[in-house]
């Protein structure tokens, strides 16, 4: 288990790119203890872990965790009550994978947390179109286990710019998916400076249409 640190001295909550991204962040990956006050974010990725920290401006130490099958990933885990029921009142929740609908997220941050979300469980795939082969194919997909979740993005997205992507049903999870025109569109509005918080390996394939 990791290190469960004190809680920071937190007297209030006000959004943030960074704080959206971290949202973002926790939305995929992260966890909401039953006890009213910790918070756990895990990945595989430790460089996201890292970024994690940053946006929150944690000191708490990243450690591992052993799960099924013996898999490793990295995590970090605090307390802080404020933060917390500030989750909460935004709609995020325990054991949320399957339940998770709608969010409160301010229309001016919306796309620093779809960015944490696209970091957490998401994807930029771009290969060579196999009819054009002068073409490239691209796609950005966000991936949840709740279908109310995946329609309540883009319904969102569609709201604030116009894109519609499409849903599609996998065995356990839900994926709205965006096509190349609409992806480069949406990638624009996603890293919309040099400097957001981000992955860094997922910025770099997207580099090349911003």
């Amino acid at each position: 288990m990791g290190k469960r640190g004190p809680a920071p001295r937190r007297e209030s909550v006000e959004w943030s790119p960074s704080l959206a991204h971290a949202v973002g962040l926790l939305t995929t990956d992260g966890n909401l203890s039953p006890d009213g006050r910790h918070i756990d974010f895990t990945s595989k990725d430790i460089v996201l872990i890292e970024t994690f920290k940053k946006c929150l401006n944690l000191t708490n130490r990243i450690a591992i965790k052993i799960g099924g099958f013996g898999t490793i990933a990295h995590h970090i885990q605090f307390g802080d009550v404020v933060l917390y029921q500030w989750l909460l009142d935004i709609g995020l929740m325990p054991n949320k994978s399957k339940t998770i609908g709608a969010l409160s997220i301010p229309d001016e941050f919306f796309f620093d947390f779809l960015r944490g979300h696209l970091d957490g469980d998401g994807t930029i795939i771009k290969y060579s179109d196999p009819v054009y082969p002068n073409a490239q194919r691209l796609y950005v997909s966000f991936i949840s286990a709740s279908l109310a979740h995946v329609e309540w993005i883009q319904t969102r997205v569609r709201v604030l710019s116009e894109l519609n992507g499409y849903i599609q049903n996998g065995s356990r999870v839900f994926k709205l998916a965006y096509a190349k025109h609409e992806s480069i569109q949406l990638l624009r509005l996603l890293y919309l400076t040099p400097n957001v918080p981000c992955l860094r390996r997922k910025r770099e394939i997207a580099e090349e249409f911003l």
